[in-house]
């Protein structure tokens, strides 16, 4: 299932991206889809659908579409941002966004077919590098790129993550950290870190690029630097 958000305060212009998303859709993607349109940036921001891509008109009633972006970049939103606008000027405005497309109006067929076949490729290349955990009756899917660390307390292993987030499962660490992937390792029998999160490592800690520390053993600490040196040459 992929979830698109359409906002854009003029009606027909959601309901032209509308028809152009569906018919693209089903003609290239084999995939279940759900589309919502917001008419303004804070019914979106008050909305709590986990959204995929969002396309975003640039030029609407406060929050206008780029203040828009950035509350949900501060709030750790990490999908794809597709500015719709007719103003080529607002590109470098947009900088600290990360937008990933724009889309100029009048909307181009072409260009729109285009955006959206990087679109579903990026895509496809997030969801590979995500996890899913199970809580009682329900699940959760975390991004590897934001978990810093792993740590085990009794049963439970806890998912620390960037901004403060900790989720938590039953499973063994071992069993988790097998499901993890090459850019996590194994620093203390009750610790798993992301390597492309450590700043550095000394006194048997390391410390992690948000400012955090969790340990590392000493029979462990050469392996580290190993690992990281691997992980880092081959980024």
């Amino acid at each position: 299932m992929i979830n698109f958000a359409i906002c854009d305060d003029e009606p027909h212009m959601a309901e032209e991206i509308a028809e152009k998303l569906c018919l693209y859709m089903k003609e290239n993607q084999p995939v279940s889809f759900h589309i919502d349109t917001f008419p303004d940036g804070s019914s979106l921001l008050n909305s709590n659908r986990d959204f995929d891509l969002i396309f975003l008109d640039i030029r609407m009633n406060e929050p206008d579409g780029m203040e828009t972006a950035r509350i949900l970049r501060e709030r750790n939103y990490r999908g794809l941002v597709v500015f719709v606008t007719v103003l080529k000027e607002c590109v470098f405005d947009a900088f600290e966004i990360q937008p990933f497309d724009y889309l100029l109006k009048p909307l181009d067929d072409g260009h729109f077919r285009r955006a959206m076949d990087r679109a579903l490729q990026s895509l496809k290349q997030q969801k590979s590098n995500r996890i899913v955990i199970k809580k009682g009756g329900s699940c959760e899917v975390i991004r590897l790129s934001d978990i810093e660390y792993c740590e085990v307390q009794g049963r439970k292993v806890y998912i620390h993550q960037r901004g403060g987030r900790v989720s938590d499962c039953y499973e063994k660490l071992d069993t988790f950290a097998g499901r993890l992937g090459s850019r996590f390792f194994r620093c203390h029998r009750s610790f798993i870190v992301n390597l492309g999160l450590v700043s550095g490592c000394a006194d048997g800690q390391i410390t992690l690029s948000s400012g955090g520390k969790i340990p590392v053993s000493r029979l462990r600490e050469r392996e580290l630097r190993q690992a990281l040196l691997q992980y880092f040459c081959n980024s």
